[in-house]
């Protein structure tokens, strides 16, 4: 299966952009996929959002930038209202997160609380740390809110070798989640922080790419396999 196009728009009121990876099919499931810290960042989610769209999944990744006085939280708002109005029914967008925009990603799914009374389908939490709170509503972290969350479909990813967001917080909160009776499969990856999005971080650039080969590459086809599975896509393995 082969990505049939990808659309750039506009989203919110301020002018930011979003990349939208259009599965073939027109009944696709739709993924709402979160970048982290670095401002406008949906370029480093490239490579992986173009994976699960191959394997059948339509992709929606919008720049947003925590590092403004608001921390984000308005182009975040934004962009889950331009995804509620994309797709046909929001109950089905599974949402996605990759650092910090992993634990806002969770933190928002598994609030008591929902936005506008929104939920996903499910949620995944890839290299986050979520024992802290998150950017979007001023929400206690993921950890503090998912005892009094109404059960959901919840998948972490996390990289063994991750020095940014220690793959302890993952295991951790694994076993938070199993307590309050709500086991999350976590997939473990032999790859850092920015290799669990098929990225790599560039010295050059001061940021990260989209890895086209190696590990990180090898490494964040197992991640777009983890999102297809939790969009409710059979596992067939994504291509490069």
């Amino acid at each position: 299966m082969s990505t049939a196009v990808m659309d750039t728009v506009r989203y919110s009121s301020d002018g930011q952009l979003l990349d939208i990876h259009r599965a073939a099919s027109a009944d696709a499931p739709t993924v709402l996929l979160w970048h982290g810290r670095g401002p406008a960042e949906r370029d480093v989610l490239g490579a992986l959002a173009a994976s699960v769209a191959r394997l059948g999944a339509t992709v929606v990744v919008p720049d947003w930038h925590p590092e403004a006085p608001d921390g984000g939280r308005p182009h975040l708002a934004a962009s889950l209202r331009f995804t509620w109005d994309f797709v046909r029914d929001p109950a089905e967008i599974v949402l996605v997160g990759w650092s910090l925009g992993g634990r806002a990603a969770m933190a928002t799914a598994l609030r008591p609380d929902p936005p506008e009374g929104w939920r996903p389908a499910a949620v995944v939490g890839i290299a986050a740390r979520y024992n802290q709170p998150e950017p979007l509503l001023g929400l206690p972290s993921p950890m503090a809110v998912c005892a009094d969350a109404p059960p959901l479909p919840v998948h972490l990813v996390h990289g063994t070798a991750d020095r940014v967001c220690d793959f302890a917080n993952a295991l951790e909160f694994r076993s938070v989640l199993a307590a309050c009776g709500r086991p999350a499969p976590l997939t473990e990856l032999a790859t850092g922080h920015s290799g669990a999005v098929m990225a790599e971080y560039a010295p050059e650039l001061g940021r990260c790419r989209p890895a086209r080969t190696g590990s990180a590459h090898r490494e964040g086809l197992r991640t777009a396999e983890v999102i297809a599975r939790a969009a409710g896509l059979p596992a067939r393995g994504a291509r490069a």
